[in-house]
């Protein structure tokens, strides 16, 4: 059985003429070898196993497609105590020294009438006691503060003053942006107090 090999003549840029071949010689012999004969020394390269391409950490995890990440209990923070903490911090203490508990009781607001109204189950229910423990509430506040305390001089500003009505409204949106801002900063100066660790 005879092969044959077809090949063709090249010119590089600088003339030089080379032998390309689409199958090499099996033997070197004078009439078939060139110094110019362009041999193929590349070597396929294996492909990568998969443990290799996952991850450059040991034991990584991969997740399905559009499956998020659980926290892991390693880098997990520990759950916020609030009791625990208003007893560190002595808030009841603080409320009692600066007359606020008789203050709420003259206006009829006790705990008697906090349990009769089922205050702390709809306090519950719209999830004011489990945003008190969520650490980006401290942030969202403050950004809701600051963007209150940016309104109030915008509107100002923006609203004409051209009858009493206009100016009117700009106090009083003015007021409450500034007391919202106000208090929202408070707010999230409280929470951030009770959510740190100690």
């Amino acid at each position: 059985m005879v092969m044959e090999a077809s090949a063709s003549i090249c010119n590089n840029s600088r003339g030089l003429p080379f032998i390309f071949s689409s199958s090499p010689p099996t033997t070197q012999n004078s009439s078939t070898f060139s110094p110019m004969l362009v041999k193929s020394m590349a070597t396929p390269k294996p492909l990568p196993s998969v443990s290799r391409t996952v991850g450059s950490r040991k034991n990584a995890t991969v997740f399905p497609l559009g499956e998020q990440p659980r926290s892991s209990p390693v880098t997990a923070t520990p759950p916020i105590k609030l009791l625990t903490r208003m007893e560190q911090l002595k808030l009841l203490s603080k409320a009692e020294k600066a007359g606020l508990l008789s203050a709420a009781e003259n206006f009829g607001f006790s705990l008697s009438a906090i349990e009769r109204l089922g205050l702390l189950s709809k306090a519950e229910e719209l999830g004011v006691l489990s945003a008190a423990t969520d650490p980006g509430t401290p942030g969202t506040l403050l950004t809701l503060s600051l963007g209150l305390l940016l309104l109030g001089p915008l509107f100002v500003y923006l609203v004409p003053e051209d009858n009493i009505g206009e100016v009117g409204l700009q106090l009083v949106v003015a007021l409450i942006c500034v007391l919202g801002g106000s208090a929202g900063f408070a707010a999230s100066n409280f929470v951030s107090n009770l959510q740190k660790l100690k």
